[in-house]
């Protein structure tokens, strides 16, 4: 090719990209790239070719073009190349690759060769955005994963303990006790959980009642949360800045989701009951 066939490729890659049209605008940055990978701007080339792919959830074709734009890239600079390749070495379970972009982009993570479990702290995570939206409170595994610590609702079709793949862009924000958390979207289910969601209507003479259902079922391993917790939000509010209060839990008849075996909510209920019969009742398990 000439160099103005080399121009027209670009232009037509870049009007392809500004039309959201990312497969095409993949494929012709990764075919301009391939034919000049020493060029200066090759790696823009192949980190924009692969961020169209990550757009196209073609994660196969993110990590592969990534690769090749993190090799461009600056270590320790924080890079978004290197991010970029973590979610993608991530999703692949590449545990070694993925180790590799998270210290290129400047990130301790634990030595080791399989999956990467860590402490990464606390974060609002916003399920399944395309859809239900809805947005919980997840403990971060490693710089791109984090387990739902929160009982879903129903409706949002996710459930407690489950492992999702979130992006690293905030997309919103919480603020709890004035500290300021940053909300992320997820990209993908990575583990599914086991335990469904039960709704069971509970009346509870106080809230200290409800605690004390909500300590009963995490000694188990289990989660119990009032829906008198969830705020409906439209998306424009959910994606702002939002002030959230940590105790929410309110006394009198109200509906209780739970994730546990269908077949031990029974038994825990009626435990929580019999320590206060004349404050707590509990009727109507709904499972989904």
């Amino acid at each position: 090719m000439t160099r103005e066939e080399d121009r027209e490729l670009l232009k037509a890659a870049y009007e392809a990209w500004e039309s959201e049209n990312w497969s095409l605008a993949g494929e012709l940055l990764e075919r301009m790239a391939r034919r000049h990978p020493d060029h200066r701007s090759a790696g823009v080339w192949w980190y924009d070719a692969a961020l169209a792919y990550k757009f196209l959830r073609n994660w196969a074709k993110a990590y592969e073009l990534g690769r090749e734009a993190a090799a461009r890239a600056d270590r320790d600079a924080q890079e978004p190349a290197f991010w970029n390749l973590g979610i993608a070495a991530t999703i692949m379970e590449d545990w070694s690759t993925a180790r590799d972009a998270w210290r290129g982009f400047g990130l301790p993570v634990p030595d080791g060769d399989g999956e990467i479990v860590a402490d990464f702290g606390v974060t609002p995570i916003r399920l399944d955005p395309a859809s239900n939206g809805e947005v919980v409170w997840a403990q971060r595994l490693c710089p791109a994963r984090a387990r739902v610590l929160n009982v879903p609702t129903p409706e949002s079709g996710r459930r407690f303990g489950e492992v999702v793949v979130h992006d690293g862009a905030p997309n919103g924000e919480r603020e709890v006790d004035g500290r300021t958390y940053s909300v992320f979207d997820e990209l993908l289910l990575f583990r599914a959980s086991e335990l469904p969601t039960t709704t069971v209507h509970v009346t509870a003479e106080t809230p200290e009642d409800v605690r004390a259902l909500a300590a009963l079922f995490d000694e188990h391993g289990y989660a119990a949360e009032p829906a008198s917790g969830v705020r409906v939000l439209c998306s424009c509010c959910s994606e702002g800045s939002v002030s959230q209060e940590t105790d929410h839990q309110v006394g009198g008849g109200q509906q209780v989701n739970v994730a546990a075996p269908p077949a031990e909510i029974s038994g825990l209920m009626e435990a929580w009951c019999s320590a206060a019969p004349a404050r707590r009742s509990w009727t109507s398990p709904t499972a989904s």
